[in-house]
C-alpha cells in the first residue's frame, strides 16, 4: 500500500440494523481471512479477496490517513494483499478530500490517469477495479458514477466495513456504492494497520463527524454527526502502539476536544459542557459522558515516554481542566491548534463560529498564561462571503497580534450543501481572494519567523523521524511545539548510558541547541540522546 499526496485532517447494507459494540476492545488480527455472514446474494467465497493486490492513495487531512489504515485493516482480514506498485495492483482505492474544489479536481485528474491504466490492462489478468473512498464519494455520489464510468465502487467514510461486499459486487461488472452516513459508526473494534513499519508516530481516531455547522464547512455533510469511540477501545489501541515502540500518538477528530463517550451508562449524568469563556455553540448544550479532559488524562498515563498530541480542536472546547492537564503532564505536547478562520467579528458571525475576535484573543491570552511557552497554530480563510477590505485587514492584524508558530491558510472555496451555499453569496472575485491570501501568507511568515527565533539559543527536545530530505548528512525531527528541527547526523553522548557514544535513530529523543530559525524550520546542533523524562532538566 502506498500513500499518494497528503496535503496542508456507514453502515454496510447487509448490517444496516446492527449496533456498534458500546465498549468493545480491538481484537488481534486473525491469521486467516475473516469474513462475516454474507448477504443472501453473495457467497462467503465471493467476499474473499483471494490475494488480489490493493494499492491505496491518500489525499487530504490526517483523518484520511487514519481512514486508509482502517480500510486496509478490513480488506486485509478479507484476504487481500497490499502493494506499493501501481502496475501490479488489482484494486486501486483513492481516499479522498472534499474540503476545497482544488482537492476534488486533483482526484478528477487522477481518475483520468487511471482510466488509461485500466484500458491497457491485459485480458489475461483480472479486471482492474477502481474505487473512490471518503468525503468526495459522500459529497458527489451519483455524479462520480455517471461522469466516470471507470469508477467501480464508492464508499463513504462510514461504509468501510462494506468494502469486501462492494468489491464482490464490482466483480460482476456492476458499479457498487454505499454512502450511508451513520449515527454511531466509530470503527472502535477495527485495529488500524500502520502502513509504515519504520514509523515513530501514529494517528488514533477518537471521534468522527462534527455538529458545529459552520456556514462554510462541508464536513458535517460528508462525515456526519459527532459520535465518539468508547474510552476503553481508545486506551487499548494506544497501549498496543506503545508496545510496538511508537513514541508519539496524535488523537484525531474533526472536533477532537468535543469528545464525549456516552457508552458507559454510569457516566451519563446531567453535567453540562464547560465552554471557553465568551464562546457559544450552534446546537443545544450536551450533557453527560466522559469528556476530553478525562480521555487525555488516561491516555497520557499509559506511557510516560510517549508524546501525546491532538487535532483538530475547536476554540470553544478549551475548559480550564484541559489547559491545566496540558501544563502538568510532561508527555502532553505544549502545542495547541486554535483555528481562528478570520480576525473580523463580523465575518466570524457570518461563518457561525460562535465567538468574536475579542473572545478569541482573550482565550489566546488565557492559554499562554496557563501554559507558559505554548506553541500555537491556526487556520485562516481568505475571501469569505462578504469579506470587506477592512475585514481582511483585521485578519492581518490578528496574525500580527498573536504571532502563530504555524499556520494553514487558504482562499475560500464555496461547497454545495453548506449554509453559505444556500444563504450567502460568493461575491469576492478570485483574483481578490488570491491577493488577500498572499498578503496573509506573507504576514504569517514574517510573524512566525519572529516567534520561532525566540527558540535560538534554547535547548529543545526532539523526537527523531529520519534523514533530512534535503541533506544526507542531516537528520530531522519535531520539537514539543511540532516544529521541524534539522541537525547534523553525528555521534553523541547517550545520557542514559554513561560513556556510550551513539548516532540517533528514528524514535530516539535527542536534545538539540537551536542556532537558527525560519517561519517553518529550526536548525541546531545535537547535544545528546536522552529520554522524555530526563529531558526536563535541560529544557
Amino acid at each position: 500500500m502506498e500513500f499518494g499526496r497528503i496535503s496542508a485532517p456507514g453502515w454496510p447494507l447487509d448490517r444496516l440494523f446492527s449496533i456498534l459494540r458500546s465498549a468493545s476492545v480491538p481484537q488481534e488480527k486473525p491469521s486467516t481471512p475473516d469474513v462475516e455472514d454474507a448477504p443472501p446474494y453473495l457467497t462467503v467465497d465471493e467476499l474473499l479477496g483471494r490475494q488480489r493486490k490493493v494499492y491505496l492513495e491518500t489525499y487530504g487531512c490526517q483523518m484520511n490517513v487514519n481512514d486508509t489504515e482502517i480500510a486496509w485493516s478490513i480488506l486485509q482480514k478479507s484476504g487481500y494483499l497490499r502493494t506499493s506498485n501501481l502496475q501490479e495492483a488489482d484494486v486501486v482505492l483513492l481516499v479522498t478530500c472534499s474540503i476545497r474544489e482544488k482537492a476534488e479536481q486533483t482526484i478528477w485528474n487522477r481518475l483520468h490517469q487511471l482510466k488509461s491504466l485500466k484500458s491497457k490492462r491485459l485480458r489475461s489478468r483480472v479486471p482492474l477495479r477502481i474505487g473512490i473512498l471518503g468525503c468526495m464519494a459522500e459529497r458527489l455520489k451519483e455524479e462520480i458514477l455517471n461522469r466516470e464510468k471507470t469508477v467501480d465502487i464508492l464508499a463513504g467514510p462510514d461504509a468501510y466495513r462494506d468494502l469486501p461486499r462492494l468489491l464482490a459486487v464490482a466483480e460482476s461488472g456492476q458499479q457498487a456504492a454505499n454512502v450511508l452516513l451513520s449515527l454511531d459508526e466509530t470503527y472502535a473494534d477495527v485495529v488500524p494497520v500502520q502502513t509504515s513499519p519504520s514509523a515513530t508516530s501514529a494517528f488514533v481516531s477518537i471521534m468522527r463527524g462534527c455538529d458545529n455547522m459552520c456556514s462554510y464547512c462541508i464536513v458535517p455533510f460528508t462525515r456526519g454527526r459527532e459520535r465518539s469511540r468508547p474510552v476503553a477501545s481508545i486506551l487499548e489501541e494506544v497501549r498496543k502502539l506503545s508496545e510496538q515502540g511508537l513514541k508519539e500518538v496524535t488523537l484525531l477528530g474533526q472536533n477532537v476536544n468535543s469528545f464525549r463517550d456516552n457508552s458507559a451508562v454510569q457516566f451519563n449524568n446531567a453535567v453540562s459542557t464547560n465552554l471557553s469563556r465568551g464562546f457559544s455553540t450552534n446546537y443545544k448544550a450536551k450533557q453527560g459522558g466522559l469528556r476530553f479532559a478525562y480521555l487525555l488524562d488516561q491516555v497520557s498515563r499509559i506511557d510516560p515516554e510517549m508524546r501525546i498530541r491532538f487535532t483538530s480542536p475547536h476554540p470553544k472546547d478549551f475548559p480550564d481542566e484541559v489547559l491545566q492537564l496540558i501544563h502538568e503532564r510532561d508527555n502532553i505536547c505544549k502545542q495547541i491548534h486554535l483555528p481562528a478562520q478570520s480576525g473580523s467579528s463580523r465575518v466570524l458571525e457570518a461563518m457561525r463560529r460562535g465567538y468574536s475576535r475579542e473572545a478569541y484573543v482573550e482565550l489566546i491570552h488565557h492559554i499562554r498564561e496557563s501554559i507558559p511557552g505554548v506553541s500555537l497554530s491556526s487556520d485562516f480563510i481568505a475571501g469569505f462571503c462578504g469579506e470587506t477590505e477592512e475585514d481582511h485587514l483585521q485578519t492581518v492584524s490578528l496574525l500580527q497580534e498573536v504571532q502563530y508558530n504555524m499556520g494553514f491558510l487558504f482562499a475560500y472555496s464555496m461547497r454545495q450543501k453548506t449554509r453559505a451555499y444556500h444563504r450567502l453569496k460568493d461575491d469576492i472575485p478570485e483574483e481578490v481572494k488570491l491577493r488577500r491570501l498572499e498578503e496573509l501568507i506573507t504576514v504569517f511568515r514574517e510573524e512566525a519567523t519572529k516567534a520561532n527565533k525566540t527558540f535560538v539559543g534554547c535547548t529543545q527536545l526532539v523526537l527523531v523521524e529520519g534523514l533530512s530530505k534535503r541533506s544526507a548528512t542531516d537528520l530531522y525531527g519535531r520539537n514539543d511545539g511540532n516544529l521541524k528541527v534539522i541537525f547534523p547526523d553525528v555521534e553523541m553522548e547517550d545520557v542514559t548510558n554513561s560513556g556510550l557514544r551513539v548516532q540517533a535513530q528514528p524514535g530516539d529523543y535527542v536534545l538539540v541547541k537551536i542556532t537558527s530559525a525560519s517561519s517553518q524550520t529550526l536548525k541546531g546542533h545535537v547535544l545528546c540522546r536522552t529520554t522524555l523524562k530526563d529531558s526536563a532538566a535541560y529544557c
